[in-house]
């Protein structure tokens, strides 16, 4: 038994392929531009990342030569850390913006 071609989804389905590879190259040109700041919790240390993860500046702030090494290593450790949290936060937030009123085929 031979299958009909329904041209009418195919073409739909090319044309929402399309939309999902623009939309892509839109969210990972956002996820590039975009920097969160954050903090240790003592707030000596600063590091900036992108959404895409990419630790793009630290800054050290107050007196350094007096701090213990193992201290000073624990604070840098908790402001990398709250980095990538701060990044995967960003890059979800950014994927709702981008992709948010995409629908599917379905119409989900």
């Amino acid at each position: 038994m031979a299958r009909e071609i329904d041209e009418a989804w195919i073409d739909e389905a090319i044309e929402r392929y399309r939309r999902v590879e623009d939309l892509r190259s839109e969210f990972d040109r956002a996820v590039a531009a975009h920097s969160v700041s954050v903090h240790s919790p003592d707030r000596s240390i600063e590091v900036v990342v992108t959404a895409a993860g990419a630790i793009v500046d630290v800054r050290l702030h107050g007196e350094l030569r007096h701090r213990d090494p193992a201290e000073f290593a624990a604070e840098i450790k908790a402001a990398v850390v709250s980095a990538a949290e701060a990044a995967r936060w960003a890059r979800e937030k950014l994927h709702g913006e981008v992709f948010g009123s995409f629908r599917t085929l379905e119409g989900h």
